[in-house]
């Protein structure tokens, strides 16, 4: 770690111990890790960092790690402690099971489930918003255990929490998109149940319970409605709106469950004598216009919180409010459950441990786990940044041989004198000074940094205390100059959370009418000379409510904090995504404490995929105070301060500029009408090339014998046997057969001679040699050539198809999307991009993003062309077409549609060389342009390809004549 003034600070930042196994790109073990990002986030974790206690070296080694989380040793008093690894058997028992189940293409889901694996998992629906690879295991374990044959889920028995209702637990790291989850999993219910309302294992009512006022406003997206999630992020696939909207989705604050808290019920009293209330009018309370509903689905988001109270009064080391918390959560589901039923309940946390009252400190995992993405997934796969955490420095060691600077609260010196109670002023130990000081260097060194990047916001620093008069003292420090970075002691730009402002707030949400206590720090100001209007306690709430959820957001009230002190974890669904520095001053014992604090700082600003890695590009925080002795994190001697994310820009069309919006048919697929005799030119036709070495056709299979293969007994399953039974002609007939089935709804005369016709076509093509086997042995041999034809008879019927289509078709019929027949320029939800891009005049789009200078010129020239009215880039527009290259169905999006003055539409590509399928591409431009033009509604359109920059002057001038 580097400070601004160019003198090293003293400190090395190296990686530590993190639990697992690893791969080896380098086959050598290292002291340090270079580089922690090493999985895509779109696939499953293919490698991870493993830490050896004896050789103390870290491996890269192969696999997924396992579904675990790691503990300190009981005696452990070195720092290099690897501690022990705790495994959750559930999940590992159920992550092969689900992974062979998608393998098999989901067996037993129904046809609406189906749909839905498939529209999220496809690679061309997924575009625009791909989602992570756990956010699907996530959901697709969820599914596997309501939907898969029982026969599957043998053996697998999930525990409960002690009460009457079934959980089912998603443990998901902080920032790896669970709000998505929680999306398709209301999805997934509500559409099954509309459609198949007789099914039991569906609820179209679902319950949501937020932790927070916070984290309720931000899931109000899962509501069905105008900027949902379903739509936003593509979540279902286009027609099913309407029978989503027939589902009810409520979000309620945990709050809203304590129904029959004293201040309510002295409410109540007051009004019409009545004091607690019946389960039946404490359901009706709640659940709102939801109340008649039976067998409801529960979602608890940061279910960490719902835990079942062993029976006794106080958990050693839990606070009497967690306790309450924890008591009215369940307590109040458990009431519902009593009324209504609730079906069943899902929680999706990032640290779904429960206290065990057996000691402070110690947690058990929730044992309704049912998959796991923890953070050292999280932070290998680039979902959240890269931590960075101090463990040495050039003083005397502290406690356990760590730096000083590694758990600053624990120091000697620091203890006692955090835990008195001090006054604002009262001066912090020096070694609290000094850790601000040199991790105040750094941030100001990232300040700087951003500074000349033209970052708009400023990166922030969070300090976690332990209580009030903490968090007083280092606002009072660090305003004060106390703290030797003058850069970071405006007031202004310092955010002073009084956590118990925002604690009733939560509470009273939904009772405006109690006060709330004013903060007597903000309120009188020593310094202060003009007037000063006097809030009232609830706007003195909602602006620091605001201010607190806004920190490091263009335009809004946080934007330019730079510093926040907290007493607490920060409150769930902080998602501020400028935070580079993190302060701990408060005791952490336990690992997920120091989960909880440091999550609060590792929201990415950006998630674009390195194109060259296939990785995300690492971001940056760095940690004081916090031990995270399991946590894995880069590290050097010369570490840089964390980088300002790049600027991103806002990809939007402008309600100004209405008069530019291009809009097209959306067209599904293209009928055609066929001449009465059919006819094949084989000089015409392209050949199609089968490789013999793409389709397997020997398998060997093992019997199993206690989860192991039996290699000593292998049974071999060769296709030879099929290819003596396939004759040629009956290659012929069964490949015709299926081209009829694609002609038949379009042919208008008899059908039997249409049979006859393409019997007798197909015959001639599959015997002219326009097939071409690879390699030429299996040609060679009329065996292995009719299994090949056998094995390969869809793309072999596609391309044939499309040969005849082409020559013998009169007429080419569009058939619209029935949902939306026509699309815009308008439909384009905004989206952000780091990409290269310049402003669009003649453009509905704002921006224009490219890739390259030649793609830049294109933009330049249509922009400022006389003879272009209107002109868009076809990027996340999803202005597709059909084509079928070599058998196979795919979507081809050309680079721009151009409105020309004279009216007509221009489709237009930009190109340098040409292959085959670049062709094929433009065939069936060709054709859905003549489609279009022969339906007349929708003007003229032409089709055209730029093969280099020069030439489209004359290509707009010619179709504008």
């Amino acid at each position: 770690m580097t400070a601004a003034n160019g003198m090293n600070a003293g400190l090395v930042v190296i990686p530590n111990e993190c639990e697992g196994s690893a791969f080896l790109l380098n086959p050598m073990p290292t002291k340090t890790i270079d580089q922690l990002i090493i999985n895509s986030p779109y696939s499953e974790p293919a490698e991870h960092w493993h830490y050896d206690r004896e050789s103390r070296l870290f491996n890269r080694e192969q696999g997924r790690r396992r579904a675990g989380f790691v503990r300190a040793s009981e005696s452990s008093k070195a720092f290099d402690d690897p501690g022990i690894f705790v495994e959750l058997p559930l999940v590992n028992k159920i992550r092969p099971r689900v992974n062979a189940w998608r393998e098999a293409n989901y067996p037993g889901v129904t046809g609406i489930t189906k749909r839905l694996l498939e529209h999220w998992r496809d690679p061309e629906q997924r575009e625009n918003h791909r989602l992570f690879f756990c956010q699907l295991e996530a959901i697709e374990t969820l599914i596997w255990l309501t939907e898969a044959p029982a026969s599957e889920r043998v053996g697998i028995d999930i525990p409960g929490d002690g009460g009457n209702f079934p959980r089912l637990c998603s443990k998901m790291a902080t920032g790896s998109g669970k709000t998505i989850v929680m999306a398709m999993l209301i999805a997934s219910q509500v559409l099954n149940k509309v459609t198949y309302p007789q099914d039991k294992r569906f609820s179209k009512n679902i319950f949501v319970v937020a932790p927070g006022l916070t984290v309720k406003n931000r899931l109000q997206v899962l509501v069905p409605g105008p900027n949902d999630y379903y739509q936003e992020f593509g979540v279902i696939p286009s027609g099913l709106e309407e029978k989503l909207r027939q589902g009810k989705v409520l979000i309620r604050n945990w709050h809203a469950l304590d129904w029959d808290s004293e201040e309510r019920i002295a409410k109540r009293k007051s009004v019409d004598k009545r004091g607690a209330l019946s389960d039946e009018a404490y359901v009706r309370e709640v659940l709102e216009d939801m109340a008649s509903a039976q067998n409801i689905i529960v979602i608890n988001d940061e279910a960490h919180h719902a835990w079942r109270v062993p029976p006794k009064s106080t958990i050693k080391g839990v606070a009497k409010e967690e306790l309450e918390e924890a008591t009215k959560w369940i307590g109040g589901l458990d009431r519902i459950h009593r009324t209504r039923g609730i079906q069943s309940c899902f929680d999706l946390t990032a640290t779904p441990f429960a206290p065990t009252g057996k000691r402070s400190g110690e947690e058990t995992l929730f044992g309704w786990i049912v998959s796991d993405f923890g953070l050292n997934d999280a932070i290998e796969s680039g979902l959240v940044k890269t931590p960075r955490v101090v463990i040495r420095d050039d003083a005397k060691l502290g406690k356990n041989f760590k730096s000083r600077l590694y758990h600053i609260y624990t120091d000697p010196e620091v203890k006692e004198d955090l835990n008195r109670k001090a006054e604002p002023h009262d001066p912090l130990p020096d070694l609290v000074n000094t850790a601000y000081t040199i991790l105040g260097m750094d941030w100001k060194a990232a300040c700087q940094r951003w500074k000349e990047e033209k970052a708009p916001t400023p990166p922030v620093m969070i300090t976690v205390a332990n209580r009030t008069e903490t968090a007083a003292r280092v606002n009072y420090a660090l305003t004060h100059d106390k703290v030797r970075v003058e850069e970071l002691s405006d007031p202004e730009r310092i955010l002073h959370i009084d956590s118990k402002v925002l604690g009733e707030a939560e509470a009273q949400e939904e009772s405006a009418e109690i006060e709330l206590e004013s903060t007597a720090e903000n309120d009188t100001e020593e310094d202060s000379e003009a007037p000063v209007k006097k809030l009232t306690r609830k706007e003195r709430a909602e602006q620091l409510r605001k201010t607190v959820d806004t920190v490091g957001q263009v335009g809004k009230p946080g934007e330019q904090i730079q510093a926040v002190i907290s007493v607490g974890m920060l409150s769930e669904g902080w998602d501020a995504k400028t935070v580079t520095h993190i302060m701990g001053l408060r005791a952490f014992t336990s690992q997920l404490l120091c989960e909880q604090v440091v999550g609060r700082g590792l929201r990415r600003t950006s998630y674009e995929v390195d194109p060259k890695t296939g990785l995300f590009a690492a971001e940056y925080v760095n940690i004081f105070g916090v031990p995270f002795t399991f946590m894995p994190h880069e590290g050097g001697e010369d570490d840089l301060p964390p980088p300002p994310p790049q600027p991103t820009a806002r990809i939007q069309p402008l309600s100004e500029r209405k008069e530019l919006e291009i809009s097209w048919p959306n067209i599904i697929r293209i009928d055609h009408e066929y001449r009465p005799e059919l006819s094949l030119d084989l000089s015409k036709s392209k050949p199609l090339t089968l490789d013999a070495y793409d389709t397997p056709t020997i398998a060997d299979l093992a019997p199993v014998i206690d989860g192991k293969p039996d290699v000593t007994k292998l049974t071999s399953i060769d296709v030879e046997k099929l290819g003596r039974e396939q004759r040629m002609q009956r290659v012929i007939f069964q490949s015709a057969a299926e081209v009829y089935d694609l002609m038949k709804p379009n042919w208008k005369a008899n059908r039997e001679f249409l049979l006859a016709q393409v019997i007798r076509l197909t015959e001639k093509y599959l015997t002219s040699g326009q097939i071409v086997v690879s390699p030429p042995l299996f040609n060679e041999d009329d065996l292995r050539r009719r299994i090949l034809y056998t094995l390969n008879m869809t793309k072999i019927v596609q391309h044939l198809w499309e040969a005849i289509r082409f020559e013998n078709a009169l007429a080419v019929v569009p058939v619209f999307d029935k949902e939306r027949p026509i699309r815009s320029t308008g439909d384009m939800q905004p989206w952000f991009t780091r990409r290269p891009c310049e402003p669009a005049v003649s453009s509905h789009i704002n921006l224009c993003v490219f890739d390259s200078r030649w793609e830049a010129s294109e933009a330049f020239e249509l922009d400022r062309n006389s003879n272009v009215a209107a002109w868009v880039k076809n990027d996340h527009l999803s202005f597709e077409i059909l084509y079928v290259f070599k058998g196979v169905v795919l979507k081809y999006r050309p680079d721009y549609l151009v409105r020309l003055t004279s009216g007509k539409m221009l489709v237009l590509e930009v190109k340098g060389q040409d292959n085959q399928q670049d062709k094929t591409k433009r065939e069936f431009l060709s054709e859905w342009i003549k489609a279009v033009n022969a339906h007349g509604g929708f003007g003229e359109w032409a089709c055209d390809v730029s093969h280099n920059p020069k030439d489209l002057l004359n290509i707009l001038q010619t179709h504008n004549q």
